[in-house]
């Protein structure tokens, strides 16, 4: 397991918040080429980690997925392997309606293998021979695991994360999803960013019936 940097530094709870019942994803997904290769992303599963310690070191009940492959694991995650694995967690929580908060920072493929070809001829889905001088994958997409969140968690606040690399600051808060009020805070770190999560998301419980 791979150590957390910059420590968490979060005050502590307030004795009127309730206790949330938190969902967290995070890592990569990955995508079958043959019987032993794969296409997967440089997503480590760090923020999800240190999104589930926040939640953990304020007494919430928390759900930690994290993909296989991620860098950063914790004893007290489960693990996917491809989007479909991640959904069937998801669809199979319990009590999914109680559940307040959903922080999906996992990184998913967009993409899946459909076909492997040699010139015009289909590899198949068995071991690729090293025999090959080129070779072409056909990807098609996949459908979007955050679209379907609303539906497993009808009473949660949802976060979803995308990564860019292009653009400058500006650029990426007009893409970005703000209030109507606009940006209402920029981070250094991650566990920053973790703590006031974990605030924002008590201060809305505070608010529910």
């Amino acid at each position: 397991m791979l150590p957390i940097r910059n420590p968490l530094r979060i005050g502590s709870m307030g004795a009127h918040c309730r206790l949330m019942n938190v969902v967290i994803t995070g890592g990569p997904s990955s995508e079958p080429i043959d019987q032993v290769r794969l296409i997967t992303n440089r997503s480590t599963g760090e923020l999800g980690v240190i999104l589930a310690e926040a939640f953990w070191n304020r007494g919430h009940q928390v759900t930690l997925v994290l993909g296989r492959l991620s860098q950063f694991r914790h004893p007290r995650a489960s693990y996917f392997d491809r989007n479909e694995d991640l959904q069937r967690m998801l669809r199979e929580i319990k009590e999914s309606k109680s559940v307040n908060v959903v922080l999906h920072a996992a990184a998913l493929a967009d993409f899946q293998v459909t076909a492997v070809r040699a010139g015009d001829d289909d590899v198949g889905q068995k071991k690729i021979g090293s025999e090959h001088q080129m070779l072409s994958l056909h990807l098609m997409p996949k459908p979007k695991v955050i679209a379907g969140l609303r539906a497993y968690f009808p009473n949660a606040f949802i976060v979803g994360w995308k990564l860019e690399l292009e653009g400058s600051r500006d650029d990426l808060i007009r893409e970005a999803f703000c209030t109507t009020k606009g940006l209402q805070a920029s981070f250094l770190s991650k566990p920053e960013l973790a703590s006031f999560l974990v605030e924002w998301g008590e201060g809305g419980v505070r608010g529910l019936p």
